[in-house]
């Protein structure tokens, strides 16, 4: 077997490999010798079949083994052998020719193929110690607490039909069948549909067009969908709809009391209060914790400049594009809507599938050197939230992990990253900002480069 350098360029690296027929053969007679203490033929004894006779029967499927195998092998060792790193799995370049394919198989010809990969770049790590970077905090207020109560209230409030008409505050039940040109459409239909007056739970327009009805009415409200409507196919479409008001009632005065709480599976008030506190004390933290990661991550792409392996910017820049134009696609928007072209957005969003690679390439070398791994039970923690977002599909989702055990990267991988991320904060200078919480919460441009 012989194995040519034929290219060396920044991270690529190129080979011509010839493995002589006479190798392939002797490979084959192997596995054929093999093979025969393990087959039943009719007519031959066990253990007693003529390898020629094997050759005939499998020597082409066995061969198409033996080379699949031998690509394989070369490519690990090739790579071990030079003590390099692959940032993905090797490209091969086969014999297209059918009749040469034909006579590799048939043990006839040489096997001659190139072999293509990228190899890690050595990542020369800085002095992150010397880092420093803000963790901005905010307080909860009672104030905050009180009006997410008002809301969860709200959330329980009860109703007192009433013969009058309906006005703004009231809830009307009613049933309601949706046409757009002159057919029904599916989500257009509902048959105890429960509309709060006033407010904008439906599509803008329709429930002011009911105000002044009452029980038993039927009225026609026509409505246009938006043109940023959610479902792309109702966006910015005219529809009329056919509702039965079956009845009106009257809101009752919010009360907050232990009463209230219960009906929201809290023993009393002062524990729903702690609760609300808790839940937004989290969010708050959470909030935190990303603008101090974004910061550290930042400093971190600043300090190390490297060659990155094409194929591994590319293969993160065409996740990133399917998600941003998937989004696109489903929220009927366009680039140009947007304030940007096709072209500036590539660029854009290729700079930061680069950052994610090169940052990918800075934390895994800062891992690596320090021995932070992420056990198996951290792993399954990790399943485990994740199948709590799917509920009903639980079962599907164990299913294809087991199937598939390198989807778990993908659980894995943000797990380590935090681990990382939790040990350069012990290390770097963090001192804390106090900051509102809309300032907290808002939401900036860079927060995408996570």
């Amino acid at each position: 077997m012989q194995v040519t350098e034929t290219l060396v360029e920044g991270l690529k690296r190129e080979f011509k490999v010839v493995v002589p027929a006479q190798e392939l053969d002797q490979r084959l007679n192997t596995k054929l010798t093999e093979l025969k203490d393990e087959v039943r033929i009719k007519g031959f004894r066990p253990g007693k079949v003529p390898v020629s006779h094997l050759r005939r029967l499998f020597g082409k499927s066995a061969m198409a083994e033996i080379v699949q195998n031998m690509i394989s092998e070369v490519a690990r060792d090739t790579i071990s052998g030079r003590g390099e790193r692959a940032a993905m799995q090797p490209d091969f370049e086969l014999p297209e020719d059918e009749k040469q394919a034909d006579q590799v198989l048939a043990g006839q010809a040489d096997l001659t193929y190139t072999m293509r990969y990228e190899i890690l770049p050595k990542v020369e790590l800085q002095d992150f110690k010397g880092i420093e970077v803000e963790r901005p905090v905010a307080e909860v207020k009672d104030e905050e607490v009180d009006t997410e109560l008002q809301k969860l209230a709200e959330v329980t409030r009860s109703f007192t039909p009433k013969d009058g008409k309906a006005e703004a505050g009231d809830r009307v039940s009613a049933s309601y069948i949706g046409r757009i040109d002159g057919e029904p459409f599916p989500g257009g239909t509902d048959e105890n549909a429960q509309i709060r007056l006033g407010t904008t739970q439906l599509i803008p327009g329709f429930a002011e067009q009911l105000d002044g009805v009452a029980s038993g009415e039927e009225r026609t409200v026509n409505v246009k969908f938006p043109d940023d409507y959610g479902a792309k196919q109702l966006a910015g479409k005219e529809a009329s709809f056919e509702v039965k008001v079956k009845e009106v009632a009257s809101a009752d005065p919010v009360t907050l009391d232990d009463e209230t709480a219960k009906r929201l599976g809290v023993e009393s008030l002062d524990k729903l209060r702690d609760l609300v506190r808790q839940q937004l004390r989290s969010q708050l933290d959470t909030a935190s914790r990303m603008k101090l990661k974004r910061q550290l991550l930042d400093r971190l792409d600043e300090m190390h400049k490297m060659d990155l392996p094409p194929k591994m910017v590319d293969q993160e820049f065409d996740n990133i594009w399917k998600q941003i134009t998937g989004e696109l696609e489903q929220s009927g928007k366009t680039f140009e809507g947007e304030g940007t072209t096709e072209e500036k957005a590539r660029e854009e969003y290729r700079k930061i599938a680069e950052r994610r690679v090169r940052l990918g390439l800075v934390l895994s070398e800062i891992g690596e050197r320090n021995r932070i791994d992420v056990t198996e039970e951290e792993v399954q923690r990790g399943l485990q939230a994740q199948l709590r977002q799917f509920p009903g599909q639980e079962k599907a989702l164990v299913d294809y992990y087991r199937r598939n055990p390198e989807a778990l990267a993908s659980i894995r991988a943000p797990i380590f990253e935090e681990k990382v991320v939790d040990f350069l904060l012990e290390l770097v200078k963090v001192t804390e900002k106090p900051v509102s919480r809309e300032e907290l919460l808002r939401e900036d441009e860079d927060d995408k480069l996570v």
